[in-house]
């Protein structure tokens, strides 16, 4: 990486967390120099205006969630069902992490940015997009591959799966009660179990 690359590098690891857990809008510039130790004149020479770190930051945030699911559920000699509960499981075995990072970085910034930051929303956008899709190939492997019932609807039930979690994630962090994001696991099993597999 040139010197720049590291810079930028450098800023969001040490800005990603705040970004998520104060806000992609309540974020201040004092903030992003107080975390990198960086001048304001350092930051604005890799980033044109604070919002671009904002988005950088998400995009950091939602990379680094995105090759968590990838990972668990690319495992050798998983079934396509293995893979689904790999997901779900992740949610269920390492809640602790999420919690302490601020939460699911896509669902606060969705929040974040609903109608007053579109620049965001559109990065928010692509990336439950790409959430869904993985989902859904591999449902959609899965029927190819005779594991799942033919009628499935893979995006379709990607996106029910991801709001049941979201939903499940709102619930236990507003109320600190861990179980409503696990009974929201559970109903996914369910499904997957008794409505996907053959």
């Amino acid at each position: 990486m040139s010197k720049a690359e590291k810079t930028k590098l450098f800023i969001l690891e040490q800005t990603a967390e705040i970004f998520n857990k104060k806000g992609y809008a309540a974020t201040s510039l004092s903030d992003i120099t107080q975390a990198t130790g960086l001048t304001k004149g350092s930051i604005y020479g890799n980033f044109q205006n604070k919002e671009e770190v904002a988005i950088a930051a998400f995009e950091y945030n939602a990379t680094n969630l995105y090759k968590k699911l990838r990972d668990v559920s690319t495992q050798e000699g998983q079934t396509n069902k293995d893979r689904l509960l790999a997901l779900v499981d992740l949610y269920r075995n390492h809640w602790d992490i999420f919690y302490q990072k601020g939460g699911c970085p896509l669902l606060n910034a969705a929040t974040d940015a609903d109608d007053t930051f579109p620049e965001l929303k559109k990065s928010v956008a692509y990336a439950f997009e790409q959430w869904a899709k993985l989902f859904a190939e591999i449902i959609t492997n899965g029927i190819e591959q005779h594991e799942f019932k033919k009628e499935s609807d893979a995006y379709q039930y990607a996106y029910l799966f991801i709001s049941l979690i979201e939903g499940g994630i709102v619930l236990s962090k507003t109320t600190n009660k861990i179980n409503h994001l696990y009974n929201t696991l559970d109903r996914i099993v369910l499904i997957i179990n008794n409505e996907i597999t053959l």
